[in-house]
């Protein structure tokens, strides 16, 4: 299964409470405070690696929770910190952040009295660490501020590009953890000597993500289904993709590898074949058109046989038209033509037509099935990325 858009929950560990504990041994019956701090939560952090191809993980388990940090203890011991949550990604992974937002209508009466509602603020803004008894604690950590995770369930009004994980090893901290809360022995002063208090925890951030894949590949093979892209991906390099005589064999991206001689190798990636109306996401085309918007030159493979009835040269109007309307800048990016399924005996003939019609364009001629112009088109594929790389 290929997955390369998922929606997550992603919550960093909340802070550990502080204590409240005072120094008890013999012959020293009132020591003084000895609360320890607890400690902080850990981080949600994403990381890119290679050696993944798609999201199939966060797929299964899109609950990203991390650890939680240990309340602190008596005899001036702090609490551990929470483990930090690691999670791979593959390579070109963008990170969206899903907003929530609510009317103010919308926002619930709150449960607390207003002197609670008061002192909540002041206590919130740092003025005076929170009380340790239970009972006080739960109604002063409501803050009137925030929505309550059931208001903030729904209501998705848009998202924020935040991150691009492009490289390996590339990190992005996606939740920060929430600091350990002070122990009674941080607020001890020459007026309060015994302080019966101590911070909460601050909690973690959360949020709801959507990662999306946009493969990194050099090369990206584009055009109509049944072109023969698949079968050309599996003749220049040993990816085998499913090969069949009907459109839309290949559903997802192939990325296959092209080796040569000297051990110089490059990266291609099959897109499944776009349809009239892509741009528009007719025939999942959104899903297919992103991977190619990381590559550096494009491939416009085109059936010069024509063995789906459709005129070879209005197709490749047509793939030129769809890659402009989804984005301009795909247009800017290098191309080369290639025409396919010249072993047909019609092919000859279309392809002066082509030639005709479409004039200043240079064609690269191959029978994919058959290895005819695999090797011409190996080195030309190659020489049109060492200059693109050139003048990038």
């Amino acid at each position: 299964m290929f997955i390369d858009e998922v929606k997550v929950f992603a919550r960093a560990g909340h802070g550990g409470k502080g204590c409240v504990a005072f120094h008890r041994e013999t012959f020293v019956p009132k020591g003084g405070p000895s609360g320890g701090n607890g400690g902080r939560g850990g981080d949600v952090i994403l990381q890119a690696d290679h050696d993944l191809n798609n999201l199939i993980a966060q797929y299964y388990s899109p609950r990203l929770i991390a650890e939680k940090g240990e309340a602190g203890m008596g005899k001036g011991m702090d609490g551990h910190a929470g483990k930090d949550l690691l999670v791979r990604v593959p390579c070109g992974t963008l990170i969206w952040k899903l907003e929530s937002k609510l009317a103010p209508a919308e926002l619930p009466a709150a449960s607390v009295s207003p002197s609670e509602s008061a002192q909540t603020l002041r206590l919130s803004t740092g003025e005076r660490p929170m009380f340790r008894r239970a009972g006080a604690a739960r109604a002063l950590e409501i803050d009137l501020s925030k929505d309550t995770p059931e208001e903030t369930t729904g209501g998705i009004q848009g998202a924020e590009l935040i991150a691009d994980l492009t490289e390996h090893g590339q990190q992005f901290v996606l939740c920060k953890g929430g600091r350990g809360g002070l122990g009674n022995r941080n607020f001890a002063t020459a007026r309060r000597q015994t302080p019966r208090f101590a911070q909460p925890g601050e909690p973690g951030e959360e949020g709801e993500f959507r990662l999306e894949l946009r493969l990194i590949a050099e090369v990206g093979l584009v055009g109509y289904p049944n072109a023969g892209k698949s079968t050309l991906l599996s003749a220049i390099s040993h990816a085998r993709p499913k090969i069949a005589p009907y459109p839309f064999t290949t559903l997802h991206p192939q990325i296959g590898i092209v080796e040569y001689s000297d051990y110089h190798r490059l990266t291609v990636c099959d897109v499944p074949g776009l349809i009239q109306g892509a741009h528009q996401n007719v025939g999942l085309g959104h899903a297919f058109l992103r991977h190619i918007e990381r590559c550096k030159i494009l491939v416009l493979l085109i059936d010069m046989a024509g063995v789906d009835g459709r005129a070879p040269w209005e197709d490749y109007k047509q793939v030129l038209s769809e890659l402009e309307l989804y984005d301009p800048a795909l247009l800017e990016k290098p191309r080369l033509v290639a025409a396919n399924k010249m072993d047909e005996p019609v092919a000859e003939t279309n392809l002066k037509t082509f030639k005709r019609k479409i004039p200043k364009t240079p064609v690269l001629p191959l029978a994919a099935a058959f290895d005819e112009g695999i090797k011409k088109f190996k080195n030309v594929i190659r020489e049109a990325v060492e200059t693109a790389n050139a003048k990038s």
